[in-house]
């Protein structure tokens, strides 16, 4: 036996989702007025006619966290005949509406601060859950010319929601070239309906592979979850790749997990030897040798092959030669201890430089004699060779045929290859006895005294006298053998006047006639 807000109905089923016999109470059926089953009081009903219908159950669908709206499909232009509305779930009354009085919330659990009824006596539900997906039901009595209608109306909630960023769990350590292994699990959770899982590297869509790309789907714990699983056969490539899944929803888009990226483990088929070096290997200089390997984990221990010799090297990749000399210069190799025929060989060209002088540092020769000059160079490619003489830089190599008192002063010679630099130098002098160039006369600025000039040549340097007294002007300073002496005299008459030069090779006099005007 149910009641009906303030109305009890003897059935087979509860008000209604059907009625196929009635209690002997009445011919048509039986209404039995009980006010104490509600506070809903209702009018006296004069029932000779009682119509119940059942409506098939149909669907809603609402969003998560939105107010759903539950119709009770009684029709707009019968909403005015409905005198009675009563909405449950699942044989849990939600409360309970008579015409022209307040609704009265009859839910004692979560519903009964979130249900409210609509103008069109549909049922109002805030906040809504998950948890709310249930059949619910209208139940409404309809006053009708003939009598009494009893109608309900069910309606299965469904609510829609997007789920939560997936995530990737069971994480592989490490993968390996060429075996197909779980890469890992990718869960999106609490979605409805659920998500749809799409793996990602690069933040490309990978596609199932034969032996390559395995996807499979999960079997999760809940109806609202999805998994999925990559089991993935690993390449080269994929070193420093990122791997991600995205779960794809109708409310929901962007929904990535964070990138993972995987140790690819794969046996070492290629060596490379290079040579660690600020510079190309110079002899004096030392130079490491460091074995590169292509595998992951990368080897640690090699043979170094040096000069004949093999070294064997453990917890290192690098061996290291100490004083490198031009007999080093020749191939090398390294290779893997377990494996020897994978090697790597380089060829290692030491660079060295020899300049010698065949001069000292001090040079004396006789004016008029020759420079006969030889610089002996050896090194590993072909130098630049350069010339300077008192810092400014010739054009060609010092040889010197016939060598005048010029010639004399610093010659130095750089030669350079590469990152080395070599220097050598000698300083020449040139002697002989001296010889007057020039010997001339002047008249002063007022006109009145005589500038008498002798300039001459010689080394070492030239002692000057003249015949006569005056007085001295200047004395240019002794310069590349060659000196210049001045005097100014005031003759009363025409004078012979001679200048001399003399150093511990010679003597030379010149004569000169000056006149007194």
């Amino acid at each position: 036996m149910e009641t009906f807000a303030g109305w009890k109905l003897i059935s087979q089923a509860s008000f209604y989702p059907s009625c196929r016999q009635l209690s002997p109470l009445t011919n048509r059926g039986a209404l039995i007025r009980n006010m104490k089953v509600s506070p809903v009081v209702l009018p006296s009903v004069s029932i000779t006619h009682l119509s119940i219908v059942s409506s098939l159950e149909k669907s809603v669908i609402g969003l998560y966290g939105e107010t759903v709206e539950i119709p009770c499909t009684v029709g707009a232009d019968k909403i005015d005949n409905v005198t009675l509305t009563k909405w449950k779930y699942e044989n849990v009354d939600l409360l309970v509406k008579s015409k022209g009085k307040e609704t009265v919330v009859l839910a004692t659990d979560e519903y009964k601060d979130r249900i409210s009824l609509a103008a069109n006596l549909s049922l109002l539900l805030t906040g809504a859950k998950l948890t709310d997906q249930h059949t619910f039901t209208c139940q409404a009595l309809i006053t009708t010319n003939i009598g009494p209608d009893i109608k309900d109306f069910s309606h299965a909630l469904i609510i829609h929601k997007a789920p939560e960023a997936p995530f990737i769990t069971e994480k592989a350590a490490e993968l390996e070239i060429g075996k197909l292994t779980k890469l890992g699990k990718c869960v999106a959770k609490n979605a409805n309906p659920p998500a749809k899982i799409v793996w990602l590297r690069n933040n490309k869509t990978l596609m199932p592979e034969e032996n390559r790309t395995v996807i499979n789907a999960g079997n999760p714990p809940s109806p609202l979850d999805a998994e999925s699983t990559l089991l993935y056969s690993a390449r080269k490539e994929d070193k420093g790749a990122q791997f991600s899944c995205r779960a794809e929803h109708s409310l929901a888009s962007g929904l990535v997990s964070p990138p993972q990226t995987f140790v690819i483990n794969y046996s070492t088929e290629k060596l490379v030897l290079e040579v660690i070096s600020n510079s190309p290997p110079v002899e004096g200089n030392d130079v490491t040798l460091k074995c590169v390997a292509d595998g992951n984990p990368r080897p640690t221990s090699f043979n170094f092959h040096v000069k004949g010799n093999v070294t064997k090297v453990e917890n290192s990749d690098n061996y290291t030669i100490t004083n490198i000399s031009r007999n080093d210069s020749g191939e090398y190799k390294c290779s893997l201890i377990d494996h020897p025929s994978i090697e790597a060989a380089k060829n290692i060209v030491v660079q060295f430089l020899d300049v010698k002088l065949n001069l000292d540092k001090t040079v004396i020769r006789r004016a008029g004699d020759s420079l006969n000059l030889s610089v002996g160079i050896d090194s590993s490619a072909k130098p630049t060779v350069s010339w300077t003489k008192g810092g400014v830089k010739m054009n060609k190599e010092p040889k010197i045929a016939k060598l005048t008192y010029s010639d004399a002063g610093l010659y130095e010679l750089e030669v350079t290859m590469g990152p080395l630099s070599r220097k050598a130098s000698f300083h020449l002098t040139v002697e002989g006895a001296p010889v007057i160039r020039k010997l001339d006369d002047q008249n002063d600025k007022d006109g009145h005294r005589k500038v008498l000039i002798c300039e001459a040549e010689g080394s070492p340097k030239p002692a000057v006298s003249w015949n006569i007294n005056g007085t001295l002007i200047d004395e240019k300073s002794f310069d590349n053998g060659t000196i210049k002496h001045k005097i100014s005299v005031m003759p009363s008459a025409n004078l012979s006047v001679a200048c001399t030069v003399s150093n511990l090779f010679g003597i030379d006099t010149r004569v000169i006639t000056v006149s007194s005007r």
